[in-house]
């Protein structure tokens, strides 16, 4: 039966399909000590259904087997170099005076010679992998119940399940948890989506695997700002991902320089994993690739008004941001960039209705009044 869920999923253009028991998670004592010291942040929900999540069993009671499936969303330029590099560094696109305020890790995510350019995190270069993902899941969980005969329940998650589902797949030997908190395939480098379906079906266990990355802490030096306090701790109330996405309110001043022009996540730890040499370009996502998101242009989002906003990011990760939140995150990008023939452009959005925006644009205004310069991309 393994193998014809396998085969299956398979089929359905999953890369990996592995099987583990529901038992608890390795490292729950580690996350509840994490919820303790708070280091979620505003993330309310993970410590809402942490009872859920150290035990696989409250979500679906009678539950027996986990099958833990993963998709690659590697790009056919992430398998041409083991170190492709994400930033570029700041020199490059710098004003007098090289990096400013000392901040660990300031450069500038993109190789676009546009000053004017955002960076988009990969995976949230397609359609949203929810519903990618998901279809496919809905599909293989009926095939499950199916081949389990009558009485056999089973559900489906992507991502918003109340599972430790980096726990499970490394149980399941989908891969390991790397130093940056992040799942690692010896097949995929680090660019891979999870999945999970719980079942009451009872599935022979797939082995382990063990932790892969050896003295390596790439990772660790990588992050801009060192949200990876150390191997296998991330505090997440510093981390780029967090506070580009999660966040509701006001980004933190002091973090603000070392986003650079990241408007939506980072890649940054991810992206100088060795484990990347073995990437392999992911069928299923490249599908749904939105080339648009690739290196949007700065002013032009700022001119966004809600409908514009929806219209242009409708089925892609990025509406959950919300106008507000991704705007804020474009005026820091660009205060960071620090280009002055974008003020007026930021002097009209410091006078938006959403207060969150407008903060973000004065701060914006006074950084590059500071530090501006001006750049003109190549004709």
């Amino acid at each position: 039966m393994k193998e014809a869920i396998r085969l299956r999923a398979l089929e359905l253009g999953f890369g990996d399909c592995r099987f583990t028991t529901v038992a608890a998670p390795a490292s729950a004592d580690k996350f509840q000590n994490w919820l303790a010291a708070n280091q979620h942040g505003e993330m309310s929900w993970l410590e809402r259904t942490a009872p859920k999540r150290v035990d696989p069993q409250k979500v679906l009671p009678g539950a027996k087997s986990v099958i833990c499936l993963a998709v690659n969303y590697a790009t056919r330029l992430d398998t041409q170099s083991s170190e492709w590099p994400l930033t570029q560094p700041l020199a490059t696109l710098s004003p007098p005076g090289g990096e400013r305020d000392g901040v660990r890790g300031r450069s500038f995510s993109t190789l676009d010679p546009r000053p004017s350019t955002a960076v988009v995190a990969r995976y949230a270069r397609f359609t949203d992998y929810h519903d990618v993902l998901g279809e496919r899941l809905k599909e293989l969980t009926a095939a499950v119940n199916q081949l389990g005969g009558d009485g056999t329940r089973s559900l489906w998650y992507v991502d918003t399940g109340p599972f430790l589902e980096r726990d499970l797949a490394q149980r399941a030997g989908l891969g390991f948890i790397g130093k940056h908190t992040n799942v690692i395939s010896r097949q995929f480098g680090n660019w891979i989506l999870l999945g999970e379906i719980i079942t009451t079906l009872e599935l022979e266990p797939d082995a382990p695997e063990k932790n892969r990355c050896g003295k390596c802490t790439r990772c660790i030096s990588a992050c801009p700002t060192q949200a990876i306090t150390a191997p296998f701790q991330l505090d997440a109330r510093k981390c780029i991902s967090y506070l580009t996405i999660e966040l509701k309110g006001p980004i933190p001043v002091e973090l603000r320089p070392a986003i650079g022009n990241r408007i939506f996540g980072c890649d940054d730890c991810l992206a100088v994993c060795p484990w990347n040499r073995f990437a392999q370009e992911g069928k299923m996502m490249m599908t749904q690739a939105r080339p648009d998101l690739a290196t949007p242009d700065l002013i032009e989002l700022l001119r966004l008004d809600d409908p514009g906003f929806k219209s242009r990011f409708a089925g892609t990760p990025i509406l959950r941001t919300k106008r507000r939140g991704l705007l804020r995150n474009v005026c820091v990008a660009l205060g960071n960039i620090g280009d002055k023939s974008t003020l007026p452009h930021l002097q009209k959005a410091a006078s938006d209705a959403e207060p969150l925006i407008a903060e973000h644009a004065r701060w914006a205004i006074e950084r590059v009044r500071c530090s501006g310069w001006s750049v003109h991309p190549p004709q």
